[in-house]
């Protein structure tokens, strides 16, 4: 059962990141305009040379960052860079306007389709899953109060080791991700298991990155989510675990109060948490 972190290597996750990008359907083209390109990329371009100029860059640093650059690709990094990084910037502008839940970002090891278990409560798991069980419940309404009975929940989440299906090796391929349907009054309750911790993967570019800099790799326990219902705007989150150490210092900066479970014991083995979705209409 346990795994050896190096399994998990970088290169690893990071082909399998950048073919489930790749098959998402995100790489479609954006309909910007010339100026909305001018505007974005000059901007960027120009942060980063005044970068250069106040921290006075020598040619060997920049060298460096080019050789670290290439590498990042050569790894196959580059959606978990971006998305440990940038995206958590990126998913607060897009849901700034929004009355309802707080979301948070998807992060890189998303997989659509995750199937529906038979009975509609129970998460796709190993017959011997390690890990506390868990029992999340909740419902689902709009932003007017109303329930929604066609609301859907996909979740999906590391395991008791910290290690995600289809990103680590010898894991079954729905381990611990599936999509679950509310009842007519918009409630679900699903029984899982509690995820930990875990750190990004640090032998490749990114891991580089973070030892240079001298920070840490480390994201807090957390559930992912994406609630939907007809008519309203998908939501996308991550729930996070009361008392975690790195709840404070996320390394992908994606915490916020709103979104941190309340834990208490179940009434038969492990512990239970309820969190109700609120989600805005489309507009």
């Amino acid at each position: 059962m346990t795994q050896d972190t190096t399994e998990a290597s970088a290169a690893a996750s990071g082909a399998s990141a950048t073919d489930t990008f790749r098959r998402s359907g995100k790489l479609s083209k954006v309909e910007a305009s010339q100026e909305r390109v001018n505007e974005l990329a000059s901007a960027l371009v120009g942060a980063a040379n005044q970068i250069i100029l106040d921290k006075k860059v020598s040619y060997d640093e920049f060298n460096a960052l080019k050789a670290w650059l290439i590498k990042v690709g050569e790894d196959g990094e580059w959606p978990l860079f971006l998305d440990v990084w940038l995206e958590h910037s990126v998913e607060e502008v897009a849901t700034e306007h929004r009355e309802g839940n707080k979301g948070s970002i998807e992060g890189p090891y998303y997989v659509p389709e995750a199937p529906q278990p038979a009975d509609n409560r129970t998460m796709p798991t190993r017959d011997d899953e390690p890990g506390t069980p868990l029992l999340f419940q909740g419902q689902v309404r709009s932003t007017d109060g109303s329930v929604l009975p066609d609301a859907k929940v996909e979740l999906w989440q590391a395991d008791a080791e910290g290690f995600y299906s289809q990103f680590a090796p010898n894991l079954p391929e729905w381990n611990l991700r599936g999509t679950f349907t509310v009842d007519e009054q918009g409630n679900y309750a699903i029984d899982t298991i509690q995820p930990a911790p875990y750190q990004i993967p640090t032998d490749g570019a990114c891991g580089q990155l973070i030892a240079a800099a001298g920070w840490h790799a480390w994201r807090p326990a957390h559930l992912h989510l994406k609630v939907s219902a007809p008519g309203h705007e998908l939501l996308t989150a991550q729930l996070y675990f009361p008392g975690d150490e790195h709840n404070d210092d996320d390394i992908a900066s994606a915490v916020k109060p709103e979104l941190m479970l309340d834990i208490q014991p179940a009434e038969g083995q492990g512990n239970q948490t309820t969190y109700d979705f609120v989600l805005d209409p489309e507009r």
